[in-house]
């Protein structure tokens, strides 16, 4: 991949964050959702590459665009898987609470995990718990080895965790180790990346949430040095074909990174919609709209922080006079 790819990227989720947050707190997810990936698709056009959309918004009849196996860029440049999630946190945007963001990640053709559309247990940790975890492991273990290897006690460890009905028999056992927890309405992209950086004060993911997000925390994770183990969750026969449809025989079989994403590149970019641990969300400020958007690149280690200024005047129209 061009390295020239990472600075685009940005403004493929510059552009997608701008046009959700409009909708923030108006409750309606549908719209803001639209906003981003039409937003985001416009800015497609316009990248030198040949993507091809292994993680998207569904399938070609389900998705009018960013649909799974439509093609991006301009034709030109490297061949690249892409995966999108334009608005990952549409109730959060609807509801204008924390952590929504607009997200994207490419690595070479045929690196990506074209994962199905269902649940997938997973574990998430940052660069000093790697090959610590297990997530066959009882929880309890894995609160321990990731204690170890942050060198705190188990009673200063944060799990995060999706705030679901199906998760309770989980935040039981957490309670029960001694660790404390974050509890989220949704994101888990954002909480699994947020593992990696000590400033958000998160240590460890544990839950099942979406198997496509899994995919974008995994490349988030190889930009960053972090690790994600998952477990996908088929709840019936057609999602068990699907599994099988992709090699997975055994539902039991553990996905580590290199499953999620093989080689050693892979270029992952974020803009906060929302106020997050990690990015601050969209400001509309009079004339002038700001972003905050974290960029990085796996082969590189390179992360960066921009801070974008975007005018919102309207430009005049051209008259082209006799």
């Amino acid at each position: 991949m061009e390295r020239s790819l990472t600075m685009e990227l940005v403004r493929v989720t510059e552009a997608a964050a701008l046009k959700s947050a409009r909708w923030m707190g108006r409750g309606k997810k549908e719209e803001a959702d639209d906003a981003a990936t039409s937003a985001m698709r416009d800015v497609f056009d316009t990248i030198p590459m040949k993507g091809t959309v292994v993680i998207g918004e569904g399938e070609m009849d389900e998705a009018p665009m960013l649909y799974i196996g439509e093609k991006l860029g301009n034709g030109y440049g490297p061949r690249v898987d892409v995966a999108v999630d334009p608005l990952e946190g549409t109730n959060i945007v609807a509801q204008g609470t924390w952590n929504a963001l607009a997200v994207i990640a490419i690595a070479d053709h045929g690196a990506l995990l074209h994962a199905p559309d269902m649940y997938m247990d997973k574990i998430a940790v940052g660069p000093e718990a790697v090959g610590k975890v297990d997530i066959n492991a009882s929880i309890a273990d894995n609160l321990k080895a990731v204690a170890e290897a942050k060198n705190k006690d188990v009673e200063d460890v944060v799990a995060i965790v999706l705030n679901r009905k199906r998760h309770e028999g989980l935040i039981e056992e957490i309670r029960a180790a001694g660790a404390r927890i974050k509890l989220i309405p949704d994101g888990d992209v954002a909480a699994a990346i947020n593992t990696a950086f000590d400033h958000t004060g998160v240590d460890i993911l544990f839950g099942s949430g979406g198997a496509p997000e899994g995919v974008l925390a995994a490349a988030a994770l190889k930009c960053l040095g972090g690790e994600i183990q998952g477990k996908l969750l088929p709840a019936n026969d057609e999602e068990l074909e699907r599994c099988k449809s992709m090699g997975i025989e055994d539902i039991n079989k553990v996905l580590y990174m290199d499953d999620f994403c093989s080689g050693d590149d892979a270029i992952f970019a974020a803009t906060g919609v929302t106020d997050g641990e990690l990015l601050q969300g969209v400001q509309f400020k009079g004339t002038k709209a700001t972003t905050q958007t974290i960029v990085m690149r796996a082969k590189s280690g390179t992360v960066r922080f921009i801070d974008g200024d975007h005018s919102l005047k309207k430009k005049p129209n051209l008259v082209i006079k006799p």
